[in-house]
């Protein structure tokens, strides 16, 4: 430890302002490091401190000095003023120069940047102050050159490098890519990256050395995106390793941004929750109402006895058992999600699987044991003890990196303890909990909770997109004062407004009760209304139908009032499994299908799997963009045998007439007819009719633009939205940051629905939808006016979408549904959506 102290006088003359009153995140968060903004009253930056430019942005409105004793003191000018590309700024030095302290850096025009910049507010922090307090000695008015704030305490300084100087090295340095730096998923990335070679690999920053084989190690630099970092590989493949370590770190695969850029959410969604009066705040994630007494799952606690009695070894071989039996379950989570294609999903449990032989956790979880503690206290003190190092960085985007720790310290606990967490809350509770995994929500549900909140957890998570469809409301991110509530005490959780209402009064309840009830009813009204069929105030006939995935969808489905299933995915017949299901399997699901929908249509969709959702026993090479490369039919052609039998099965339900295929990924005519071939080949080898209806899914633009040619030899069209709309808007609809910009009204999505039902209608052929946009009320009348006949949507909206269609005049939605292709954008269609016909 070394006692360190950087003394800064004002850069700027004019009022001081807090970081955290700053408009800009990167700044207010402290992501930039402590420091202090000027609002400033004379265009010229002077230098804090004595010491070296090292840095000037091109635009000269950012320069950065680094002190004698290492301090790098970073200086923005304004807020976007990058975007004056230089404009108004006059350097007074150049980098690599030494400046004293008070001399002149920059000149800028306050004119220019106010007028052209979102503000002039500037800020100087120092980047690489963790473990120091910042010390104010005014609050009031900067001067130039007089004593601003001091940096003091103390820090861990780098370790001493490897001696072996006789070995082969390498050295270099890389800047850091990912988005977030280098937290979790990235730095098992760059692990997993020098791995293979026969190197060890050091990676310095701020005065800090990290072995790159400890995931912990790599945490602890604290490494932002876009900062440098030097490299040191030494080993008979430095050389190798090096180059793997700044790819890794420089050139992240585009599986590993997404991954990054989700790993964001969490860490966001984790600062402190706002409170109101009785209220806490967190993020919607599944909309509605309710109320009821809190309810919390049993923690997991240790055994008071912390000592073992059996001496280390044999603890030693429980902690190993535990280990491998944990990283064979997050193994089997790492190919769920690959199989799922959420490669973001799988980073995050690549990285726990990591944490497993992490180098320096097993080091401290020894060293306790050798301390005398069982295997239990070991790994829980031996995490505890690292979680509390990243804390006391005080950065926030620790906090999920803290969160990944304390996973993995609860699942090999889990398994050290034989503990097997129940959920079975009072029907009608509302749940609080950390988070929740997949299989633990689904085992909830069982129970019928009113609502659930969690603490952490993120909007579009796996257990939010589930909440959803179970219409479960559903508010995720309240924060760490959610789990300090007492249970059993009544509360209200407006999911759809983000809100728990802790102190809610007796006026509050006996509101939200009557709410509850006149929606229970309005839910049993349309339930009861969707038995009988959707038909326009004119007398047009509007098919709902149901996506289902499964056989208990499918019942629950025809419960609800499904007109028949429009699209059945076939996927998760074929995952989870070590080999193909058979022709009779795959039959006999088939043909419960059409029992359950007695003289309904079920529409079946062929596999659509592919390189971005692998199953064990396909060798599918990972491809870098996997939603345009072998999926759907395409894979079929490679995979014939999948095919064939899948065709077998289907061909051999009865009655086959209400059996009616659906091709995804259908992209020109030839494919079609090669498919309508091979049916024929398939029946008459089976001896039977080959009576399936076939139809294509427009989901790529090119089938949406030969529509009429694809008409002539289809027997229906149904149109997957969610697809349609990411290949027309070339948007990944799986990118978080694009998620507010995919909307299926867009205009051009729009046009080309219009010309899909328009080469239809040619032909005499129907068109569905069973995207998305299906279920949006909002485009119900859009959808009917531009030729839709049949809607497929998830089993709860189906009353809901039904009653919508009650309401419209299928003629009138026809004619006004024409303009809204002329329209410029998706939030313009939508709010013209809006006057013309209202969701009441």
């Amino acid at each position: 430890m070394s006692t360190r102290e950087l003394l800064l006088t004002a850069p700027l003359a004019g009022p001081l302002l807090a970081l955290t009153d700053v408009p800009d995140p990167v700044f207010s968060e402290g992501l930039m490091g402590p420091g202090i903004a000027i609002d400033p009253l004379e265009g010229q930056l002077f230098a804090p401190c004595a010491g070296e430019v090292i840095q000037i942005a091109r635009s000269a409105h950012a320069i950065t000095l680094r002190h004698d004793d290492g301090y790098e003191v970073f200086m923005h000018v304004g807020l976007d003023t990058v975007q004056l590309k230089g404009q108004g700024f006059q350097l007074d030095v150049h980098e690599g120069d030494r400046v004293s302290a008070g001399q002149l850096l920059l000149r800028f025009d306050l004119d220019t940047v106010a007028q052209a910049a979102r503000s002039l507010i500037s800020m100087m922090t120092v980047t690489n102050a963790e473990g120091l307090s910042m010390k104010m000695l005014t609050t009031r008015q900067a001067r130039v050159g007089e004593p601003l704030l001091i940096l003091q305490g103390q820090t861990r300084l780098a370790t001493d490098p490897d001696s072996s100087l006789s070995e082969p090295h390498a050295e270099g340095s890389a800047m850091v890519a990912h988005s977030g730096g280098l937290h979790a998923r990235p730095a098992a990335l760059l692990r997993e990256a020098v791995q293979p070679f026969s190197a060890t690999t050091h990676i310095l920053h701020n005065h800090l050395r990290a072995d790159a084989a400890s995931l912990v190690s790599l945490l602890k630099l604290g490494v932002k995106e876009q900062q440098r970092v030097m490299i040191e590989c030494r080993g008979q493949q430095a050389v190798q390793a090096l180059a793997a370590a700044i790819q890794a770190l420089e050139h992240p695969a585009a599986r590993v941004r997404a991954a990054a850029s989700l790993a964001l959410v969490p860490a966001s969604l984790s600062t402190p929750p706002k409170h109101g009066e009785g209220v806490i705040q967190g993020i919607c994630a599944s909309p509605g109402l309710a109320m009821g007494p809190l309810w919390k799952p049993e923690a997991l606690t240790l055994p008071a006895e912390r000592h073992s009695r059996q001496g280390a070894a044999a603890e030693q071989a429980e902690l190993d058992k535990a280990l491998q039996a944990t990283g064979v379950l997050i193994q089997q989570r790492i190919d769920e999600a690959q199989r799922r294609g959420q490669d973001a999903e799988a980073a995050i449990f690549t990285a726990h699987l990591a944490l497993l032989d992490d180098p320096e956790l097993l080091q401290d979880s020894q060293q306790y044991l050798n301390d005398g503690l069982t295997a239990a206290h070991a790994w829980h003190a031996a995490l505890e003890r690292q979680c509390q190092i990243l804390a006391g960085l005080d950065n926030l985007l620790l906090r999920e990196r803290i969160s990944d720790l304390r996973d993995v310290q609860r699942q090999v606990l889990r398994i050290l303890l034989n503990v097997q967490l129940t959920f079975d809350p009072p029907r009608g509770a509302l749940v609080a909990a950390d988070d929740l995994s997949p299989s633990e929500l689904t085992n909830l549900l069982d129970a019928q909770p009113a609502g659930l909140c969690l603490a952490g957890g993120g909007a579009t998570s796996h257990v939010s997109i589930l909440a959803r469809a179970a219409g479960l409301p559903c508010v995720v991110a309240l924060g760490e004062s959610l789990m300090h509530l007492e249970v059993n005490v009544p509360l209200v959780l407006d999911a759809s407004a983000g809100r728990l209402e802790t102190a809610p009064d007796s006026a509050r309840l006996t509101a939200v009760e009557l709410e509850l009830r006149t929606q229970a009813k309005q839910r049993e009204r349309l339930r009861q209304a969707a038995q009988d069929a959707a038909i326009t105030r004119d007398g047009q006939t509007i098919e709902v139908a149901a996506n289902v995935s499964h056989l208990a969808e499918a019942r629950r489905a025809q419960a609800e009032g499904a007109d028949g299933i429009g699209l059945l995915r076939t996927e998760l017949l074929f995952m989870d499994r070590t080999q193909a299901p058979t022709q009779q399997e795959q039959r006999s699901t088939y043909q419960a299908m059409l029992e359950a929908f007695p003289d309904r249509p079920v529409i079946i969709r062929t596999l659509d799997i592919g390189g971005d959702k692998p199953v064990d026993y396909l060798s599918l090479t990972p491809e870098p963009n996997p939603a345009l490369g072998l999926r759907g039919i395409r894979l079929g052609w490679t995979h014939p045998q999948l095919l064939d039998d899948q065709l077998k099965a289907l061909l051999q339900v009865q009655p086959v007439q209400r059996c009616r295929v659906l091709l995804p990924m259908i992209s020109e005519v030839g494919e079609l007819l090669q498919v309508r071939q091979r049916i024929r080949d398939l029946a008459a080898e089976l001896n039977v009719p080959p009576a399936l209806e076939v139809g294509v899914m427009i989901e790529v633009p090119s089938a949406a633009l030969l529509a009429e040619q694809l008409a002539a030899h289809a027997d229906f069209f149904s149109i997957g939205t969610n697809d349609l709309t990411q290949y027309t808007l070339a948007m990944d609809r799986c990118h978080s940051d694009l998620a507010a910009h995919i909307d299926a009204l867009h205009p051009s999505v729009l046009r080309l629905i219009a010309q899909a039902c328009a080469g239809a209608r040619r032909h005499g052929k129907w068109v569905g939808v069973c995207g998305d946009l299906a279920s949006d009320s909002l485009a119900t009348p859009v959808l009917i006016g531009l030729g839709i006949s049949e809607l497929s949507v998830g089993a709860a909206r189906i009353g809901e979408i039904k009653a919508r269609v009650r309401q419209l005049e299928a003629a009138q939605c026809r004619q006004a549904s024409a303009a809204l292709l002329d329209l410029p954008n998706a939030q313009a269609v939508r709010a013209r959506c809006e006057a013309l016909w209202p969701v009441l």
